[in-house]
């Protein structure tokens, strides 16, 4: 016997995860190519018009769409600036790096926001992706950073340069102070281009 229930629809729910991004391109091999080179993707489904691919549990993370001729993307014009991407430490964030950087692939706005630092990356089509690790051990000492004056003067970050940061993390610096964000004082967004 089926019992009837309603579904309480007075609250928000969160989704329980990202399941997945989709980008459509006209560059199709090179956009997969680079999603296999940046995110350590493998290829789950390949036809002649779309790609599914992964790098962990998920059956799909990244999809690509083949669109031939689409315009490429303009400056200036409202739409998806990024998606970021959590490594679990310094060492993981700088391997990817410099294995990256050997490649050519090399990050277009490396900066340390305070509660993150942060690489971001241009795909072939100009989309973004935030390589990142957290600043801090929890969630919640992350958080209590927005509420900070520091933030509250400089809430872009500081930006560095990758090779010092990884010579120093080489050298064996404690991954607290290549954490540690710079205070340089008042910042805004016209103090940086964000791409």
């Amino acid at each position: 016997m089926t019992q009837a229930r309603s579904v309480d629809s007075s609250k928000t729910i969160p989704p329980a995860r990202l399941a997945h991004i989709v980008l459509r391109t006209s560059n199709f091999d090179e956009m997969i190519e680079w999603y296999k080179a940046v995110l350590g993707c493998e290829i789950v489904y390949k036809d002649a018009i779309l790609c599914f691919m992964t790098y962990d549990e998920e059956h799909h993370r990244v999809a690509i769409l083949n669109m031939p001729d689409l315009k490429p993307q303009e400056d200036g014009f409202a739409g998806f600036h990024h998606a970021a991407f959590t490594f679990d430490s310094m060492a993981d964030l700088l391997s990817t790096y410099k294995r990256l950087r050997d490649k050519g692939i090399k990050p277009i706005f490396p900066i340390n926001h305070g509660p993150t630092t942060s690489m971001y990356y241009a795909d072939p089509d100009g989309n973004q992706l935030e390589l990142q690790i957290e600043n801090y051990e929890t969630v919640e000492e992350s958080t209590k950073f927005f509420f900070t004056e520091a933030f509250a003067e400089n809430p872009i970050g500081v930006e560095f340069d990758p090779d010092e940061l990884l010579a120093r993390f080489e050298a064996g610096e404690s991954e607290e102070t290549l954490k540690a964000r710079p205070d340089v004082g008042a910042r805004g967004l016209e103090a940086v281009k964000l791409r």
